[in-house]
């Protein structure tokens, strides 16, 4: 077996990807991503001690969260990168160690001999003995030694530490961090380390990482709602302008506006892409003029629609796929984001980008012009909740619907399009994240001015999405699940299943999703998940919308 990932939803046959990635990862990238998450984990151990005896290492507080981000799916697919990222890793393993020997020391503490199994840190200057490293703690090999149950348990936990961590660093980057929550992340690593294999435990440290990516979503509303101003109903062009033009894909708001302000004056439109249609309701963002509107649609068709785009294009976090030689030339990437022989922007100077759109032809003229609206956080939805109360206690509004997560090419996502559309006139639709794309171009209308389909934005945005069910409840005075509110998610990466154990962690029921079930929740774990929380797997459209509503 040449390599062995399960952490997403698109994985070979259901069960993981063994000879190349269905992403496009290749063999040696899966390994070193693997030996840089066991790295993760040893450096855990000391930061979780010296935390726990009151010191700490900013650096390897953000390089764990940062380490943690890369190896999500669609993230870095450059094995130079990831042996970068492991030789960083040694450095912050000597800094962790000290920190906690000279923490225990001041404590007058024993100190705990921590043995790592695998040798990670030696021979790093070489690539494949880093490969066969991490081909040593391969996770088919814990699942060989464990069972798939409680293997796939301890990827579950790892998974949606993942998905906060690109939650974190996002936050982080704007200047939203906490040194507590960087301390449940090392605790939760360092718990790794000990091998647990109780299936009770291990579910309950698993809603514990809710908790973790709660915090982390609270985080980076925070950072981008008090640097850009709350989303505010904003309708955005979806079709093209005249003129040269950049199209930005990914999630990183701080990316798009470092972007915007060198392309000021230049005579270039920026296009939003894919999970960056939201930025175009951010106070903040939509003041600049250049930013025109949103190109194309989810992520799954970039590879179509970069094609097709007559100008650069930048990706600045997750949602990459292997480039056309077509466009290879003028494609580059940033942050933690990379590709093998693609241009890699490093000190924030998007000269490169800049020259490469003044060289591409841009659209010729404009298309017709249409547009959608976006920009319902809950500022925006709570500002009006008093007028939702009214319509629901009046019978206008039946029931509410959150009808979101991330899109995919695997088959069987039409269902979400078809649900959207069978969902009744008196009721209204809540969306968030790339999903959306199935069915955000369809006409809702409204009920006494409410419209019918609120684009709450990124998954980024699910902490708001949240509140605004809280706030809700609160104001019915009832619990969550007490609502006319049913959760019909689709799932892809990490980010999805950390999102999942914050519902979980919030107590959320009967919860649907698909296309499919990940490869790592196995048969005996699905039933705890079903009988504890309700959670089901997507069926029909038709059926499925009968029994929310009861029918």
């Amino acid at each position: 077996m040449d390599m062995f990932c399960m952490q997403c939803e698109q994985t070979a046959k259901g069960t993981g990807c063994t000879l190349q990635g269905v992403c496009g990862k290749d063999a040696q990238t899966a390994a070193l991503q693997d030996l840089l998450v066991y790295a993760v984990k040893d450096i855990a151990r000391y930061a979780h001690r010296a935390h726990q005896l009151g010191a700490r290492d900013r650096d390897v507080d953000v390089f764990t969260v940062k380490a943690l981000f890369s190896t999500l799916t669609n993230v870095n697919f450059d094995p130079q990168r990831f042996a970068g990222y492991i030789n960083e890793a040694a450095q912050m393993r000597g800094r962790a160690q000290k920190l906690y020997e000279k923490a225990a020391l001041k404590a007058g503490q024993t100190l705990e001999k921590l043995d790592c199994p695998v040798r990670w840190w030696e021979g790093r200057d070489d690539l494949d003995t880093l490969t066969r490293k991490g081909r040593e703690i391969g996770i088919e090999k814990r699942v060989a030694k464990l069972g798939a149950t409680t293997a796939g348990l301890q990827e579950l936990i790892v998974y949606g530490l993942k998905g906060a961590a690109a939650y974190a660093d996002h936050a982080q980057i704007l200047g939203q961090e906490d040194k507590q929550h960087y301390a449940a992340f090392h605790e939760m690593l360092d718990y790794l380390t000990r091998k647990p294999t109780d299936a009770g435990e291990l579910l309950g440290r698993a809603l514990k990482v809710g908790e973790i990516n709660l915090k982390a979503m609270e985080l980076l509303d925070a950072a981008n709602t008090g640097t850009y101003g709350h989303p505010e109903p904003t309708q955005v062009r979806i079709t093209p302008v005249k003129g040269k033009c950049i199209v930005v894909s990914g999630h990183d708001l701080k990316d798009l506006e470092e972007l915007l302000q060198q392309t000021q004056g230049k005579g270039i439109n920026v296009y939003t892409h894919g999970e960056m249609l939201p930025c175009n309701a951010y106070p903040g963002l939509k003041k600049y003029q250049h930013l025109v509107g949103n190109y194309g649609g989810a992520w799954q068709n970039q590879r179509t629609e970069f094609d097709a785009f007559p100008g650069a294009i930048v990706m600045t976090t997750n949602c990459l796929q292997k480039p056309k030689d077509s466009y290879k030339n003028r494609i580059f990437t940033l942050g933690l984001v990379g590709w093998p022989e693609v241009t890699h922007i490093t000190d924030g100077d998007f000269t490169p980008v800049i020259e490469a759109a003044l060289a591409a032809p841009g659209f010729a003229q404009d298309a017709p012009a249409q547009y959608i609206t976006v920009g319902f956080g809950r500022n925006t939805v709570m500002s009006v909740a008093g007028k939702v109360i009214d319509l629901v206690k009046q019978g206008k509004i039946r029931h509410f619907y959150l009808i979101g997560g991330c899109d995919g090419a695997k088959p069987g996502r039409n269902y979400y399009t078809e649900f959207a559309e069978q969902v009744p006139n008196d009721c209204v639709i809540l969306t968030l994240a790339c999903g959306k794309y199935r069915f955000n171009k369809l006409e809702f209308g409204a009920i006494d001015g409410i419209p019918r389909l609120l684009d709450c934005g990124q998954c980024n945005d699910a902490y708001s999405a949240v509140q605004i069910a809280v706030a809700l409840a609160g104001a019915f005075g009832v619990g969550v699940n007490d609502l006319p509110l049913s959760l019909i998610l689709s799932w892809f990466e990490q980010k999805a299943v950390a999102i999942l154990l914050t519902l979980l962690y919030l107590g959320m029921k009967d919860i649907r999703i698909g296309p499919s079930l990940p490869a790592f929740v196995t048969p005996e774990v699905l039933n705890v998940l079903v009988e504890k929380f309700g959670i089901k797997p997507i069926g029909s459209a038709k059926d499925d919308l009968a029994a929310t509503l009861g029918a």
